[in-house]
């Protein structure tokens, strides 16, 4: 893309809904080319279990304490903190007392955008149907480690 990109607060798209996370898509890797950006914010507890892409990720903890898997490392992560996690590297994170929110990066690969727009769409985040959820997180290249 070759056009800057300004999103003040008052023009985010709202935040989409995956598995206990509020995600807002801030720039998808699709729409500039070079990388995404999306700001995610947790309830205590909530998640994603352990996974791997073919993209990198880097995650930028805002606020709260965050539990970071990468591999067989564990981390527990204050505000502050950097994670950076190569592609095809099994990861996972668990947001701390009181939650927590943090920015997510990842390279020009990432279909992360995509899939937490079609997981918003169509998985009732009340009661997932844990089926369909694991086939648009494979579609959109993303393996649930077993």
């Amino acid at each position: 893309m070759d056009k800057y990109i300004v999103t003040t607060p008052n023009d985010r798209p709202a935040s989409l809904k995956v598995f206990g996370t509020d995600v807002t898509v801030l720039a998808a890797a699709s729409q500039i080319g070079g990388y995404g950006i999306t700001h995610q914010q947790g309830e205590e507890g909530s998640g994603p279990p352990p996974h791997s892409h073919g993209w990198d990720e880097a995650f930028f903890v805002l606020s709260g304490e965050i539990s970071f898997q990468c591999g067989e490392e564990k981390y527990l992560c204050a505000p502050g903190t950097l994670v950076h996690v190569p592609r095809n590297t099994i990861h996972a994170f668990t947001y701390g007392a009181g939650g927590g929110s943090m920015l997510e990066l990842t390279s020009r690969e990432s279909r992360s955008a995509e899939m937490f727009t079609e997981v918003d769409a169509k998985i009732d985040p009340v009661n997932p149907d844990i089926g369909k959820a694991l086939e648009i997180l494979e579609r959109n290249g993303i393996t649930v480690a077993k």
